[in-house]
């Protein structure tokens, strides 16, 4: 097949004809590897279809998720963290939310809103990890006071999505305060007899573990979601024993009872509006 044989050694293209694919067009799941189509991603409540791995999202894709026609009103929008202490550190906690207020677009580590789900009233407030590591600063707190305050006003059903590093560290004991602040909250829930989801996704973890995020009426999980007060590394080097395989999984708290029930992020809405019709 002399006629397929090639003059010339290799195959060179310009940098200027090159064509590349549009970024944000395709994503790789973490887990299995393969690659996913943004728009199938959407489509599949942001679940891998090979695997079923629950890729991290935040509050406005939970929004589209849980609210009927992605149609809400944001609670308590313009709510944004002081610098109490003036912490320093290799840079000034201002600059550093300033670099988050750029780069995600967000307030703070948690939106709240109010909306329906399948015809049903629902408060639902949603951490966004994105936002410093979702860490729970004292605006975190009261927008989870307000938002109770809300609800306990207009007699809605209050959820909370949790997805936290933990206590943020730039506020010291302005931040740990809020943990017994959203827990007399909730407890005030309770009495009026108003029902409290709480799900818990990846990661979860910290003083928020510690408080609101495991008082609910039911407490659900995703599946494979990383949960837990202390991180696996530092429990083991304190007790120096191995830990169980699987520690620390939203399917070993379940086995262990501290979940009711775990749920796939494409049942999610169905599993919430059922449960409210229960209780309403």
């Amino acid at each position: 097949m002399s006629w397929f044989r090639r003059e010339k050694a290799g195959i060179s293209t310009a940098t200027e004809h090159k064509k590349e694919a549009p970024d944000g067009l395709w994503n790789k799941c973490p887990s299995c590897k393969k690659p996913l189509l943004n728009i199938e991603q959407i489509e599949n409540k942001y679940v891998c279809q090979y695997c079923g791995y629950h890729l991290r999202i935040g509050s406005a894709a939970y929004f589209s998720i849980l609210f009927d026609d992605n149609q809400f009103t944001e609670l308590f929008a313009n709510l944004r963290s002081g610098d109490p202490l003036h912490f320093e550190d290799t840079k000034k906690y201002t600059e550093r939310l300033e670099e988050s207020y750029a780069k995600t677009g967000l307030n703070d580590a948690i939106r709240c809103a109010r909306g329906k789900v399948q015809g049903r009233d629902l408060v639902l407030a949603c951490m966004d990890f994105t936002f410093i590591g979702g860490s729970m600063g004292s605006v975190v707190g009261e927008k989870i006071a307000r938002s109770i305050d809300y609800c306990l006003q207009h007699r809605t059903p209050f959820m909370l999505i949790s997805k936290s590093g933990g206590a943020r560290m730039m506020e010291a004991a302005f931040s740990l305060m809020q943990m017994a602040k959203t827990s007399a909250k909730l407890a005030l829930l309770n009495e009026a007899k108003l029902p409290y989801i709480c799900l818990l996704t990846d990661p979860t973890t910290g003083g928020v573990t510690a408080s609101y995020a495991m008082l609910g009426d039911i407490n659900i999980a995703e599946p494979g979601a990383l949960i837990g007060f202390a991180g696996p590394r530092v429990i083991k080097e304190t007790i120096k024993k191995d830990l169980p395989k699987g520690f620390q999984t939203s399917e070993f708290l379940l086995e262990h009872g501290f979940l009711d029930f775990i749920v796939d992020r494409r049942q999610l809405k169905e599993k919430i509006a059922l449960f409210l019709s229960m209780v309403s």
